[in-house]
């Protein structure tokens, strides 16, 4: 058994996130979206055939988000379950791990509508895997830092993400943006000038940069399959596989089930969790939504240019290690919900300037999307860092956390699928993404709402 607070335990912990943000940031985030609306239109055309039907390109992506959370929400309450009773949670962190990161390295091999099912496919097993460890990596939380230290120890984790992650999107955006630095474009050049010799050199030029910009953006892709797999092994070589020293027996299937029984029935016997994991479904599900359509809606609405989009997702991951540690502060002065409560009323008034952001009302629209980001990178941080060590704290004394973070993680993943579900229909039924952004304002609202009921006290009482 660890003793809780051990340095090298936290910061192998907290490796992992800079381990796999970089999936959260490169593929979800910057340039996995902006590549698949890219090599999926055709002729000014955003149509996709894909199984026999044909997509809205941007809903596409997710539908296939939705469908990949979709199938983590319904095994990952069975399998962390069975973790906690054969004490094997690092084990099954390891199988996700590496099942998202292999499949990350795959969708070098995405190269268009041709081998859309490559895209598809392996866009939806990365959000498997990723999300399948996140909930294991969670639930040591409580295990390795004492309830004081866990808004710090939280932060911590996500700040390390985000300076990982924007570390590898640095180097992909300079191979995107300078592929002479990384590829032969002098001679692309020439053999465009010498194929068409009407082309200007300044027309050949951008047309050898587009040319290399594929490759660039697949190779991208693959370097986060090997930056995910390689720093993660620094987490597994210290993270402790047995913390309580379980000893497994029996059938674990069954008992497995016999777990999520027991916590079903202990969750409902603890008003004030249950309380705030009604909220965080609702204001998480915004949340994860819009980190989800970010890119997507300032490609397809706005038409902002690639490189502008890239560089304004890069500044709210900077932001946004500020944001996890200012919250983290707010926290210790006013109590972990009055400082949810703030941080989502901020989510709100963005939801609300998305919405409104229009040349009619005589807005600048690149601006006030570069303001909009920036505001989203400071709120992020803290929304989610604070989210997990309030439910962290709320726990009652147990030695199964990995099954009650199932339940937390079932809220996360469940609201992911709704949101990123409804944005796409709507959006394929009105034409508008504005309208979408409408329905997440929603969803803040109502979390906040329900938010407000918890109570900011961090008292674990059966009926607080």
């Amino acid at each position: 058994m660890i003793i809780k607070g051990n340095k090298k335990v936290i910061n192998a912990w907290a490796m992992y996130d800079w381990a796999n943000s970089a999936y959260s940031l490169t593929i979800t985030s910057a340039i996995f979206p902006i590549y698949f609306t890219a090599v999926t239109t055709s002729n000014g055309s955003r149509n996709v055939l894909f199984l026999g039907r044909t997509f809205n390109a941007d809903s596409l992506q997710t539908y296939a988000i939705s469908l990949a959370f979709l199938v983590i929400a319904a095994i990952n309450p069975l399998l962390s379950s069975i973790a906690d009773y054969s004490g094997n949670k690092k084990k099954f962190m390891y199988f996700f791990s590496t099942l998202g990161a292999i499949s990350c390295a795959s969708l070098f091999f995405f190269k268009g509508t041709g081998s859309i099912a490559v895209g598809v496919f392996g866009a939806m097993f990365a959000a498997i895997g990723y999300a399948g460890s996140i909930v294991f990596y969670n639930a040591f939380l409580p295990e390795i830092a004492e309830p004081v230290d866990q808004d710090r120890v939280s932060a911590k984790g996500f700040a390390m993400g985000y300076i990982g992650s924007s570390l590898l999107l640095i180097f992909n955006l300079v191979m995107i943006q300078f592929p002479q630095l990384f590829f032969d474009v002098t001679g692309k050049i020439n053999e465009l000038m010498v194929a068409t010799p009407s082309l200007t050199h300044e027309s050949a030029a951008q047309m050898a940069k587009d040319f290399y910009s594929g490759p660039a953006s697949r190779i991208s892709f693959l370097s986060v399959g090997i930056w995910w797999f390689s720093f993660a092994q620094y987490t597994f070589a210290y993270l402790p596989n047995n913390v309580y020293n379980v000893k497994p027996h029996g059938r674990y299937i069954f008992n497995g089930y016999l777990e999520l029984k027991k916590v079903w029935f202990e969750l409902q016997q603890n008003s004030k969790l249950t309380r705030f994991l009604l909220s965080f479904f609702f204001y998480n599900m915004g949340a994860q939504t819009v980190m989800y359509v970010a890119a997507l809606f300032g490609n397809s609405e706005l038409k902002l240019k690639t490189s502008v989009l890239i560089m304004v997702i890069l500044i709210i991951q900077f932001v946004a290690i500020g944001g996890a540690y200012l919250f983290s502060s707010l926290s210790k002065r006013f109590g972990n919900i009055r400082a949810l409560t703030i941080s989502i009323f901020i989510w709100i008034l963005v939801a609300i300037c998305a919405y409104f952001d229009d040349k009619r009302f005589g807005v600048d629209e690149q601006a006030m999307f570069i303001l909009i980001a920036v505001i989203v990178g400071l709120v992020m941080g803290g929304l989610q860092s604070l989210s997990r060590s309030t439910y962290s704290k709320l726990l009652p004394e147990t030695i199964d956390h990995a099954s009650y973070f199932s339940f937390y993680d079932v809220c996360d993943k469940t609201g992911t699928v709704l949101g990123t579900f409804a944005f796409g229909f709507i959006n394929e039924l009105t034409g508008s993404m504005r309208n979408s952004i409408l329905m997440l304002g929603s969803f803040f609202l109502i979390g906040i709402f329900l938010l407000l009921r918890v109570g900011n006290s961090m008292r674990k009482p059966e009926d607080a």
